[in-house]
């Protein structure tokens, strides 16, 4: 499932292969992917004849500038990117094997007869053009210690319903703040407002560490808990049965030893 690091090596992917091709026409057929109002017509009129001059992100989701726009892609669950068939991930977890282009919700035709394409088997994400960035909160990969403690504070949500509420922090999804918290020593039911400073300093450095070293193994599903997340998982730093239930919406794991 694509969560912050994945959505970074969409960008890069883009980044790389795309940047200064000219749009020559937009494929948008699936009206359902389409999102805020956006539709086909309007992503032809401000896209096509345009230049793709950067990319941005802002946690999970990708920003692509043209000369007079701005295109968001989300991912949701299964989403991927590819150029010109080239993908900058082979396969998701949680997701087919399959590499369908049936799966293809969104692509932008270059002059050159390259594409770029959003392939989502389970049509979970979404396109929209001009999306309104201010709704999404700090970007989890460099988000400061103090920004952490703001959107914390006096909050009685559970501490993993918090990590991923896109609106305070974004792009951290299930995988990620699981592991954050594991090596953290935080239980994901801990109320968020209920942290103290010196656990508040820990989380953040785990945070931007966690991510940060992911990215280096190769997704947010290369987590040391990652494989012991399934019934019947042991806690791979002391060997305690993981606990397991519905946390914030999602499916959770952790240590009921040493998360606290």
């Amino acid at each position: 499932m694509p969560e912050i690091i994945e959505v970074e090596y969409y960008r890069r992917l883009a980044d790389e292969r795309a940047l200064g091709r000219r749009i020559a026409a937009v494929e948008a057929d699936d009206e359902w992917f389409l999102k805020g109002g956006t539709t086909a017509t309007a992503l032809g009129a401000a896209l096509v004849g345009a230049k793709l001059r950067a990319t941005r992100r802002i946690g999970k989701l990708m920003l692509i500038d043209v000369d007079d726009a701005v295109v968001g892609l989300r991912y949701g669950m299964t989403g991927r990117l590819l150029v010109d068939d080239v993908a900058a991930i082979a396969s998701l977890e949680y997701s087919s094997d399959r590499d369908d282009p049936a799966w293809d919700r969104f692509a932008l035709r270059f002059d050159d007869g390259g594409r770029l394409v959003l392939r989502d088997p389970r049509r979970l994400g979404g396109v929209e053009l001009d999306p309104d960035e201010s709704k999404l909160g700090i970007d989890a990969w460099t988000i400061t210690t103090d920004h952490l403690a703001a959107r914390l504070a006096g909050s009685r949500t559970s501490l993993k319903a918090r990590l991923m509420d896109q609106a305070r922090i974004a792009g951290l999804g299930n995988l990620l703040t699981d592991e954050i918290l594991w090596r953290s020593g935080l239980a994901p039911t801990r109320e968020a407002g209920s942290l103290g400073v010196e656990e508040i300093a820990r989380l953040g450095e785990q945070v931007r560490g966690t991510v940060a070293e992911l990215a280096e193994r190769g997704g947010s599903h290369t987590g040391d808990l990652h494989d012991e997340r399934h019934r019947g998982g042991h806690c791979p730093a002391d060997g305690a049965p993981l606990d397991r239930a519905t946390v914030g919406g999602r499916t959770t794991y952790w240590c009921p030893e040493h998360q606290r």
